[in-house]
């Protein structure tokens, strides 16, 4: 019996370090302590600085045992594993309490602190959905987390390449203010990649303000800037073409209905801009943003539109007209635009016809995925099209609404349309058509 384990023991024994890593890699926190009182090279492999290098720590609103001891965890795993640490990603689950709020901003003194005296390789933070302007923020419990993560940003400010705070809603001094810690030493920043989008709070017209301009000022790097509308201006156009137009590859602006978007931004600055920083693409979502004067006001033909996404969040309004849009506005990117997104509430107005004509005329859209009132035969028309490659979309997502809950009828015709084209779905596209009522 000895003799039959033995050979199996030492085949464990002897298993290659890159072999006892990569399993490791696939073990929790839990197993991971386990196996590691398995044998001393075991114990080393745990230890291996490959295993911790990224970490999601994911708090929860809701109290349970469990969920509580995410608390103790994230601290123990700082102190034991966080000098290896190179991206961090922290994440927010409803936070629904000011005790919540309280016991977050303690932990998360302790895991920054312990980070920014024993971590030198940290170059990704992010702490998404902070929602700082909510009522279960305390005022001190508030101040005292902005304060030790400014703190924190300034000691990483020289190593830190991607920065995301999306969803901070703090204040326009406060938000400065951060974004200022890194770079507090030199009084530049060569970050690469930032993410302020909702990082302000609502209805802020972070356009006109000067603080803005300063600090965005002391970005010299940029690659992608991910950021609201809201703060989109001449100046801040002039700004990155000055400082990262030999860098700037992406920026990817959020428009909302409750953000500020009616200023006025020139064509010449997105035009000069684009010429200065020949990598440029520009990614726009619009979110409730749907009438044609507010799109054309924004949407200028200098900027360099890779994808465009207008979503009306299922709301109905008869002011939205998107005909004007789809046959006057969005063609103008005929030679550019790659990826269309449309989640339209349209049951007062027929679109196939000129949506057709549009995806027709976008020599280079390669996705396309739309929500909407449709007819099944848009997708025949559609596929016959793509059969005969006068369009070159290689992926197609569609939900077809429709005013009844009974769609069988719907449903059938598209199994027929599928039967149809099937090779040329199966071997050539990402399809996804079905059916839904929205009554």
């Amino acid at each position: 019996m000895e003799d039959d384990c033995e050979p199996e023991q030492n085949s464990w024994a002897h298993l290659p370090d890159v072999c006892l890593r990569h399993i490791f890699h696939w073990l929790d926190d839990r197993d991971r302590s386990q196996a590691a009182l398995v044998c001393k090279k075991w114990s080393w492999a745990m230890y291996s600085g490959s295993l911790w290098r990224r970490r999601t720590i994911t708090f929860y609103g809701r109290q349970s045992r469990p969920r509580t001891l995410e608390f103790q965890s994230a601290l123990w795993y700082v102190k034991k594993f966080g000098k290896y640490l190179e991206h961090l990603e922290i994440k927010l689950s409803n936070p629904s309490s000011t005790a919540f709020t309280q016991k977050f901003q303690v932990t998360m003194r302790g895991l920054l602190s312990h980070l920014g005296k024993c971590n030198s390789h940290l170059v990704s933070l992010s702490i998404k959905y902070l929602e700082l302007d909510s009522l279960i923020w305390k005022n001190t419990v508030r101040a005292q987390f902005i304060k030790n993560l400014a703190t924190f940003l300034k000691r990483m400010s020289k190593r830190l390449d991607y920065l995301n705070l999306q969803g901070a809603r703090v204040t326009l001094e406060v938000g400065c203010e951060l974004l200022n810690s890194l770079s507090c030493l030199t009084n530049k920043s060569f970050v690469s990649e930032i993410n302020i989008e909702d990082f302000f709070s609502l209805h802020l017209p972070v356009y006109n303000s000067t603080l803005f301009h300063q600090t965005m000022s002391k970005f010299h790097s940029l690659v992608i800037l991910t950021f609201n509308y809201n703060c989109v201006s001449d100046e801040l156009l002039d700004i990155l073409q000055e400082h990262s137009a030999h860098s700037l590859c992406t920026l990817n602006i959020k428009c909302h209905i409750h953000d500020p978007h009616e200023q006025v931004v020139l064509g010449m600055s997105w035009a000069n801009l684009a010429k200065r920083a020949p990598k440029l693409n520009v990614n726009f979502f619009f979110e409730r943003v749907m009438k044609h004067d507010h799109l054309t006001r924004i949407l200028l033909v200098e900027i360099p539109v890779r994808s465009i996404s207008l979503r009306s969040c299922y709301f109905r309004n008869p002011d939205w007209t998107m005909r004007p849009t789809l046959t006057n506005l969005l063609p103008a990117y005929w030679h550019v635009l790659q990826k269309l997104t449309l989640e339209l509430n349209n049951g007062h107005e027929v679109l196939d016809d000129e949506l057709l004509q549009l995806i027709l005329t976008s020599k280079r859209l390669l996705f396309l995925k739309v929500w909407a009132f449709l007819s099944v035969t848009f997708i025949e028309r559609l596929l016959q099209n793509r059969a005969e490659r006068k369009c070159i979309m290689t992926t197609i997502k569609v939900r077809i609404y429709t005013a009844r809950p009974e769609s069988s009828e719907e449903d059938q015709l598209l199994r027929d349309i599928y039967r149809k084209f099937k090779y040329l779905i199966d071997s050539e596209l990402n399809y996804f058509v079905i059916t839904y009522p929205l009554v």
